[in-house]
């Protein structure tokens, strides 16, 4: 069997993405979950969180799951994302990703998450439960 190119690990919640004005104050909902990422640009105040955390009255994009790259991954790595990406491109998956200082998450919607776990797989990249 050929080797694993990396290791992914699917996170179990479903995720939504949201968008706030650039001035508001970063919200309490938003930093209760066990995963959360916030940017703030001169444009907006984007926050991925789990989905259950989110406000009706909140622009947001629910629905997406999140494939976690196994790490800490080296800053000298090239290619990751542009792998995992084009893969999923491939498949006419569209993704959202997140970085952090030691990994990637690589968010799909739910209703593409078996097709892009079976395309990753395809390519040899193990994927965790």
């Amino acid at each position: 069997m050929a080797e694993k190119i990396l290791t992914m690990k699917l996170l179990k919640e479903k995720y939504g993405v949201c968008r706030l004005d650039k001035t508001e104050l970063i919200p309490k909902w938003a930093q209760s979950c066990q995963f959360f990422s916030i940017t703030r640009t001169s444009d907006e105040l984007s926050i991925v969180c789990s989905e259950d955390n989110i406000p009706s009255d909140i622009k947001c994009e629910k629905d997406w799951r999140a494939l976690k790259v196994e790490g800490p991954l080296d800053f000298s790595l090239v290619g990751i994302l542009a792998s995992i990406s084009t893969i999923l491109a491939q498949k006419g998956i569209s993704i959202f990703v997140i970085s952090t200082y030691d990994t990637d998450y690589i968010l799909v919607k739910n209703k593409d998450i078996d097709n892009a776990i079976s395309s990753l797989s395809d390519e040899k990249y193990e994927i965790i439960y």
